[in-house]
């Protein structure tokens, strides 16, 4: 049985309301030989191997199509797309200087893409809906963690967040420290100061993401 908790968000992301959200008590991350053992498991059909080679050549197919410019539909499933940033690091400072028509690299820094969208097909989330059971884990509503945190303690929740998925937002930052926007940002320019934090930034305003040094 999937379970929930129902979360309060930090002081100063709710416009002076006490906004609350639920969020999955995740029990744990499955890899990929977990997924075939469950894949061959559900259908017998073909081996764990024959599973693995049709999802090595998606892979394959989604990195080669989808940066020629497409997104990639699969009914029953969803849809893909990539989402793009700006490296603000690699922005021309005479180029800003001068104010002058440059190239978007020297202008705004590199294009890069940030990630993969994905939007679920309608009819997934319905069966889901159906199949789903969730229940809350915990009574009451958990409040945001007090900003007692070492700095320590707050770039192992960074890192945590970059091992999870490769890279985080503010938001995501805000949610597992406690810590208000501003108060997060102030701390991530600490952690990407230092040079042994292993924590490094891109893109720039709501493009900012924060991965791996």
């Amino acid at each position: 049985m999937a379970k929930f908790v129902l979360q309060e968000l930090p002081k100063g992301m709710g416009n002076g309301e006490n906004l609350v959200f639920p969020k999955m008590d995740v029990y744990s991350m499955l890899d990929f030989q977990t997924v075939l053992k469950h894949m061959t498991a559900h259908d017998g059909s073909f081996s764990s191997s024959a599973y693995k080679a049709v999802l090595e050549v998606f892979a394959e197919v989604m990195k080669s199509v989808m940066c020629e410019g497409h997104s990639i539909k699969i009914d029953g499933l969803g849809i893909f797309s990539l989402s793009l940033g700006l490296d603000e690091s690699t922005k021309s400072a005479e180029a800003a200087k001068e104010g002058r028509r440059k190239s978007v690299k020297k202008q705004f820094g590199q294009v890069y893409i940030k990630g993969i969208n994905f939007k679920p097909d309608a009819k997934l989330l319905a069966e889901m809906n159906k199949e789903a059971n969730l229940e809350q884990s915990a009574t009451g509503i958990q409040k945001p963690n007090k900003n007692t945190l070492s700095y320590q303690e707050k770039v192992a929740k960074a890192n945590e967040l970059l091992n999870e998925k490769g890279y985080f937002t503010l938001y995501d930052f805000t949610v597992a420290t406690g810590l208000c926007r501003t108060a997060a940002s102030t701390e991530l320019k600490k952690i990407v100061a230092d040079t042994k934090s292993g924590v490094a930034t891109r893109g720039s305003h709501s493009h900012k993401v924060w991965v791996k040094a």
